[in-house]
């Protein structure tokens, strides 16, 4: 049985590579046995219905060579999980709910994207909190189907970030990224709008297609603010056509 702690060999990176390509976040594959992997396996445990021991058990090697079995070399559990939450009967921003996440400076950014969802029919909110996993915890709670954050920077950035980790990512917030790229870039007339995967806090713990975008500098992009709801909406909107498609 695979255990730990600190447990190393090929056993194990093959281990975390499976963990992560199914979407059970264990960081680098590095071979160790270390806290991030048994956090993994404890959560792959917890969702196939066995005790969350940590120990990569003869159940714990069924449940994740039934998983692997069923995905193949596709894209994984998860993240088949996240399009079929969005895609189930959701063809409009009608159908979905959604939360803006503000971290302090861009605020009436947040409100004002709030409220052109909402005219266009979404169930949408907004949290302003500075703290990345209470944004998780109530986006989680509020059951939402998608997650937008919106981070203040003092420096000129644009870059939009979606959860990825090695052998992982979510296809349905790259995509996401990727929609409100081209739908802001133009309108902006900012040549740089950087889409990267990254697994900072609020995108590793929400558990739905979720975005996190950082923008910059404050002064600059409160005269933009118009330009950048009708080019969030758009975004949705197309973004949920695309992947009912």
């Amino acid at each position: 049985m695979l255990t730990a702690p600190n447990l190393r060999g090929e056993d194990v990176a093959e281990l975390q590579r499976i963990l992560a390509r199914l979407g059970f976040d264990c960081g680098r594959v590095d071979g160790i046995f270390g806290p991030d992997t048994t956090a993994a396996l404890q959560d792959l445990q917890r969702n196939s219905g066995l005790p969350d021991d940590g120990i990569c058990g003869p159940d714990t090697v069924s449940a994740l060579d039934v998983l692997s079995r069923n995905t193949g070399s596709g894209p994984g559990v998860v993240m088949v999980r996240e399009v079929a939450a969005v895609t189930s009967g959701r063809r409009s921003l009608g159908h979905l709910r959604i939360v803006i996440g503000e971290y302090g400076g861009l605020g009436a950014l947040a409100r004002q994207v709030t409220t052109a969802l909402r005219q266009h029919s979404a169930s949408a909110t907004v949290i302003g909190d500075p703290d990345a996993s209470t944004h998780a915890a109530l986006a989680n709670r509020y059951r939402a189907d998608v997650y937008i954050g919106f981070e203040a920077a003092h420096e000129p950035v644009s870059l939009i970030q979606y959860y990825a980790v090695p052998g992982f990512e979510s296809a349905a917030g790259r995509s996401l990224s990727e929609q409100l790229a081209h739908d802001v870039r133009y309108p902006l007339r900012r040549e740089d709008v950087d889409v990267i995967g990254a697994r900072v806090p609020v995108l590793r713990e929400t558990r739905m297609p979720a975005v996190l975008w950082r923008l910059g500098p404050t002064s600059e992009i409160v005269g933009q603010t118009p330009t950048i709801v009708r080019g969030v909406v758009l975004a949705v909107e197309r973004w949920v056509r695309q992947i009912n498609e």
